[in-house]
């Protein structure tokens, strides 16, 4: 299990991999969203604001279901998601990555993945 300093620098990562998305692609999909990010194993969440110009900096959160994207997965699953060891779309479809969000974001989130 990753502990919560993993899972921060996980995040970070997946930011800045975000912000190096050609900024016309960016914007062609998306629409500035609140997201959330659920680690269950380790029992917290974090919560940022997902926009034109990328991810804001997350910043951990008491209220996960608030947000418009809700993620869930286990620390582990987050770090090799980050590093590009577990895909996004095989994760999603083991049930490994749970995506709460409405039909169009799930279609926008796909693209950018």
């Amino acid at each position: 299990m990753a502990n919560e300093e993993e899972c921060r620098g996980a995040l970070d990562r997946i930011s800045k991999r975000l912000a190096e998305v050609d900024a016309d692609r960016l914007a062609e999909h998306v629409v500035e969203r609140t997201v959330s990010c659920r680690i269950p194993d380790l029992g917290v969440a974090y919560l940022t604001r997902l926009h034109g110009g990328g991810l804001d900096p997350f910043a951990r959160t008491d209220a996960p279901g608030d947000a418009q994207v809700r993620l869930t997965v286990a620390s582990d699953d987050l770090v090799a998601l980050a590093n590009d060891e577990l895909n996004p779309a095989r994760a999603w479809a083991s049930g490994r990555l749970k995506i709460e969000a409405s039909f169009l974001d799930l279609l926008r989130l796909r693209k950018l993945l």
